[in-house]
């Protein structure tokens, strides 16, 4: 069975970092896009960072750019996003997502129907 499991998420005040992991069992993702979607209540899942297997690509959303910043570790089967200068409206739940399908060494899926595979989802809560 196929599992995503996130961590890292928790409440931090307004300019500070958080680093979110997300580790894969049940199958390796080294052949794989990965990537980060949030979700804020009332609105459409949004992409956030996607990275290509070979790490040799990366792909934001526009409300992340130069702050977020995503990396994999191919041994480990693990992806990360490191979170800077957070703002109240960065306030969402986190998903990990990995695609199904083998993809171009940098190719990076910016939809969600580009992920087949979706972890449980983590919590981040930034005060102001």
């Amino acid at each position: 069975q196929v599992q995503l499991v996130e961590s890292g998420g928790g409440l931090v005040q307004a300019g500070g970092s958080l680093r979110l992991s997300c580790a894969a069992s049940g199958r390796t993702f080294s052949s794989n896009a990965m990537g980060w979607f949030r979700v804020t209540p009332g609105k459409e899942r949004e992409f956030v960072a996607g990275i290509s297997w070979s790490g040799g690509r990366t792909d934001y959303g526009d409300s992340v750019k130069g702050g977020f910043t995503i990396s994999r570790d191919g041994s480990k089967g693990t992806v990360y996003l490191q979170m800077n200068s957070l703002k109240p409206e960065d306030t969402a739940v986190y998903y990990c997502a990995a695609s199904g399908r083998i993809s171009g060494r940098v190719v990076v899926p910016t939809t969600r129907s580009g992920y087949d595979y979706w972890g449980q989802g983590t919590q981040v809560t930034v005060s102001s």
